[in-house]
């Protein structure tokens, strides 16, 4: 059955690892294989994806920067984020990769408003925004995406439970002073592994009902 979704929960890993692994399995993947989705959390790593022009370094020297595949400028990965890679076939979904951004951000969007905290989406700049007290806008989940032969893989970062001060070193996602924030500073107090299995599931669901929905 190729509408369900393979779940793999992969514990810490490296970056560079998971990336040549995410590499592999859409470079070996058949339109027989399974869409998967991957469960994360990243070792310390600063991440500079494909639109590089203009992407100033980390002010810090203690993070690696490696160089990806994917969608987006630079950002920051470190234990209590919480990273969907979503391994997908997407004309079995019936997405294209603007559908595909949508449907990630919305999913985090009704995962915060279970826990009463309101947050948004952007046409112009691919992520979730919620307001501080201060009325600040600051950013909590980051988007990424890579597509081969209408399959892709990357996927979403949501900011849990971590140490947030390696992305003052850089502008976040390509935006100087985007200020960012986590699920804990905003008053919720479930931990990663809980979030973690809320998001995936609703996703799986999504994404399961997207196949059902328009499949013979």
């Amino acid at each position: 059955m190729l509408n369900k979704i393979i779940v793999r929960n992969l514990g810490i890993t490296s970056f560079e690892s998971t990336c040549e692994a995410m590499q592999q399995f859409t470079v070996a993947r058949t339109p027989e294989s399974a869409d998967e989705i991957w469960v994360t959390e990243h070792t310390p790593v600063y991440s500079l994806g494909l639109n590089r022009k203009q992407v100033a370094p980390p002010l810090r020297h203690d993070i690696a920067v490696v160089h990806t595949d994917r969608g987006g400028k630079i950002t920051y990965h470190g234990p209590g984020q919480i990273i969907i890679y979503v391994l997908l076939d997407l004309s079995r979904r019936h997405l294209n990769i603007r559908s595909l951004v949508s449907l990630l951000e919305q999913t985090v969007i009704e995962l915060l408003a279970q826990y009463q905290v309101s947050a948004v989406a952007k046409a112009d700049a691919p992520g979730v925004y919620v307001t501080l007290n201060n009325t600040q806008e600051a950013k909590i989940a980051s988007l990424g995406l890579r597509v081969k032969n209408n399959c892709c893989y990357h996927g979403l970062s949501l900011n849990i439970d971590m140490d947030l001060s390696p992305f003052s070193a850089i502008d976040p996602c390509g935006y100087k002073g985007m200020a960012v924030t986590q699920t804990k500073d905003l008053g919720i107090d479930a931990n990663i592994q809980t979030i973690g299995e809320q998001l995936v599931t609703m996703l799986a669901s999504k994404l399961e009902h997207l196949h059902d929905e328009r499949t013979p």
